[in-house]
């Protein structure tokens, strides 16, 4: 018996400019709307946030931006609903930025009017171009900041930030520091004689030395010390570049853009060799190859009694801590393989479920349509009513008959509005996201063994939900289900006769199972 996941707690944001409330956007019309949203999806609406009368321009140093921050940072909130991405932010700045905390933070955006519900494969997307705007942004500036920066190296100058260990900037010359050099030069005399960083590092320490920022050496500190040329006369400058995926990471650069230039050295070109030979033969001596920290079905695969299964660094298997329940990786990814052969889908099938689809939608929008008109004709209706009271040519009672059927209309409909507009916001982001899984999904049994691992794992997070590894059981439920054939008998589960794999793997995903004419088997909704 698989558990159900925790409740999905979300919050409202709502800023609706002067000229929507004229329009009779209302605050309430939108809260109302996303609420339905948030209940359709049997998420809990935990805070609402309100910014009236606040300029799109900026939000984002608002106590409600901040605070709606601060909750999604402590998990108070995993997903905000709003009506549209320019009640956000209408700064595009902004709305990357927000976009770019939420993804680091595992939170979902979910925008009704533009179908966008990053909870779904196909908001998913979403996060992907505007992580790909951010990317290009930020590009568009380091290129701008990088062009300038072998200019000034070539010609000497500082070109950002500290001075190395034992060297200051003066009048934009670099020159030796009178109170660091004399420590760098004993940081490599003490190598040269122990040949362990991290005994150079705890004797430097002990003598009194601390780095520049008043900290304790490191054996890393004093690694990165030992391998820097300036000490022997020599500045690299223009050799390394920041990497935005990782924040305070940097990669080499080609050496050919390697900009070298001469300074006084603290230290013989012979004493910086030999400690590096020695650091050469050391980092070859120990060097340990390292494996991927996610693995094929990480976040995904759950043992039956409900806990999360990981894989232990000592074993090739996927474990529960609390039973100790156990799948090999291998099996379960053979497992996985086996049964995607059934989602094999015909292009009769897709263009027959997305056609139905929009066809709801467009009825949908169509009755939405003709209920605004409505709002918008009694609203007229009204006004007109109310000069003819004015005006003396209607007495207080009959403006009372006339005004009481229009107002309960009105009522009725304010409420039937908002409801019928979370039912299209629920149908077009299911399309949507449907759309992206049976793309997803297009015969990928045949690919799936020449698939580069990243590859299988994007496919894995759009179209498996959850994976439950029972006692000689596996339940796989999926994002999406296929449509069921015109034709077809109901089955229960598929059996796996024979193998190393668990003697049963079961499908559940909202219905059976339906056999099609060709052969294959989808499940039904």
């Amino acid at each position: 018996m698989q558990n159900s996941p925790a409740t999905k707690n979300v919050g409202i944001w709502i800023r609706v400019s002067t000229e929507d409330q004229v329009r009779g956007e209302s605050p309430e019309t939108h809260e109302r709307r996303a609420r339905l949203y948030a209940e359709a999806k049997g998420w809990n609406v935990v805070e609402v946030y309100r910014l009236d009368a606040v300029s799109g321009k900026t939000v984002k140093d608002t106590p409600e931006a901040k605070q709606m921050l601060n909750d999604m940072r402590e998990g108070h909130i995993s997903g905000l609903i709003f009506s549209k991405l320019a009640r956000l932010a209408r700064n595009t700045k902004e709305l990357l930025d927000f976009s770019e905390t939420f993804r680091e933070y595992g939170a979902d955006l979910i925008s009704l009017a533009e179908s966008i519900d990053t909870s779904t494969p196909a908001g998913r997307l979403f996060y992907t171009m505007i992580a790909a705007m951010a990317q290009w942004e930020r590009e568009e500036i380091s290129e701008r900041v990088a062009a300038a920066v072998p200019i000034r190296a070539k010609a000497g100058k500082p070109t950002g930030g500290q001075a190395p260990y034992g060297y200051q900037w003066k009048d934009k010359a670099l020159l030796i520091d009178p109170v660091e050099a004399p420590v760098r030069k004993h940081m490599y005399e003490l190598f040269r004689d122990h040949k362990r960083k991290k005994v150079v590092a705890r004797l430097l320490n002990e003598q009194g030395y601390r780095t520049r920022n008043g900290g304790k050496f490191t054996d890393t500190t004093v690694d990165r010390l030992l391998r820097d040329t300036i000490a022997k006369g020599t500045r690299r400058a223009n050799y390394t570049r920041s990497q935005d995926s990782n924040k305070g990471a940097w990669v080499l650069k080609p050496e050919s853009e390697w900009v070298h230039l001469e300074v006084e050295p603290i230290i013989t070109e012979e004493l910086w060799s030999e400690c590096n030979h020695y650091l050469d033969a050391q980092r070859s001596k120990f060097k340990r190859s390292t494996k991927p920290a996610v693995y094929l079905f990480s976040g995904l695969a759950y043992c039956a009694c409900g806990t999360k299964m990981y894989v232990p660094s000592n074993s090739p298997k996927y474990t529960c801590q609390k039973c100790r329940n156990k799948m090999p990786l291998d099996d379960l990814e053979a497992v996985f393989h086996e049964q995607i052969k059934n989602f094999l889908i015909s292009d009769q099938e897709i263009n027959a479920h997305l056609e139905q689809a929009n066809k709801t939608v467009k009825e949908k929008s169509e009755l939405l349509s003709v209920l605004e008109k409505e709002v918008v004709k009694i609203a007229h209706e009204i006004d007109k009513l109310y000069d003819l009271y004015q005006s003396g040519m209607i007495d207080k009672s009959g403006f009372g008959t006339k005004y009481k059927p229009l107002a309960e209309r009105r009522d009725q409909l304010d409420n039937k509005i908002p409801e019928l507009q979370a039912e299209i916001d629920i149908l077009k982001i299911s399309h949507l996201s449907q759309e992206v899984a049976i793309e997803e999904a297009r015969d990928i049994h045949s690919r799936w063994p020449t698939l580069p691992y990243e590859e299988k794992r994007r496919i894995a997070e759009a179209i498996v939900e959850r994976i439950t590894i029972g006692d000689g059981e596996i339940e796989i439920n999926l994002y999406y289900t296929p449509p069921p054939s015109p034709t077809g008998s109901v089955g229960g589960s598929l059996s796996n006769q024979g193998g190393n794999n668990p003697p049963c793997t079961t499908f559940e995903n909202r219905g059976g199972w339906a056999t099609n004419p060709q052969g294959f088997i989808a499940a039904s909704n």
